[in-house]
């Protein structure tokens, strides 16, 4: 059985420069403010799921972060999350928190059919024992969504959280989210394809489906059932828990 260092196939980054008109930023340095928007969010979770993969050995998680965006679609920004995975996999480890950051441009390009593509570094700052792969991860990703559909191709450019010699690993993401028409209710439904190099059994699909609602549009509740077909002679942790099977999750969401 592999250790879950080498399995956590979970979202960043190296934070890209945007550029300014300075000019028109000291003629008019309201109108230049009023180009920038600051957010934040909090959310804690039953547990916490990445590409179907638990995270936390089925035990809840406290997670927030926060993006700042240009009018001109360029973002940057932060997520949080409390993690189990890394000391789940060697008593030697302890690295309990992951880092992401992320920086990139979104826009609309034609009608309803928009674009995303930035980079993201997955950071889990701790301490390893000699020896042990780092589990720090460098993903670029490209989508496109059109109405309520996405589609986000994502690839690593370093080893894939502590799989050796895995480098340009894919992940293939199609989610959308539908309103019901019931009690303001939207149906989540997500099928993700995560492709492992040289990792025998690693590659494996993860799919979810469930509801959420908006409230006051500031706090956001969803109920999701996620599910894998991965080994489960590779995604087994040191606990003896099968780390791709299916589980109910329950979150609730605040922005700022």
């Amino acid at each position: 059985m592999l250790r879950p260092a080498y399995l956590k196939l979970a979202f960043a980054a190296c934070l890209a420069p945007m550029a300014f008109n300075a000019q028109a930023q000291s003629a008019n340095p309201d109108a230049a403010a009023s180009s920038f928007t600051f957010s934040a969010n909090m959310s804690l979770a039953s547990q916490y799921r990445y590409r179907g993969l638990m995270q936390t050995n089925n035990k809840p998680a406290i997670q927030g972060g926060f993006d700042l965006a240009h009018s001109s679609g360029f973002y940057i920004g932060n997520w949080n999350s409390s993690i189990s995975w890394l000391n789940d996999s060697s008593s030697e480890v302890s690295a309990p928190v992951e880092m992401d950051f992320y920086a990139g441009y979104t826009n609309k390009i034609w009608g309803d059919l928009s674009v995303d593509a930035g980079v993201l570094q997955y950071y889990y700052p701790g301490n390893y024992p000699d020896g042990y792969t780092r589990p720090n991860t460098t993903e670029g990703y490209l989508g496109f969504g059109y109405g309520p559909v996405k589609f986000k191709y994502s690839q690593a450019f370093t080893n894939l959280f502590g799989v050796p010699d895995s480098k340009n690993s894919q992940y293939y993401d199609l989610s959308g989210s539908f309103p019901t028409g019931v009690w303001n209710l939207n149906l989540d439904a997500h099928v993700g394809y995560q492709k492992v190099r040289n990792l025998d059994d690693g590659s494996y699909t993860d799919w979810s489906l469930g509801l959420s609602r908006v409230f006051n549009e500031k706090v956001t509740v969803k109920l999701a059932y996620v599910a894998t077909n991965a080994k489960r002679e590779v995604y087994t942790n040191s606990h003896g828990r099968y780390m791709g099977g299916p589980a109910a999750v329950l979150s609730v969401a605040a922005s700022f």
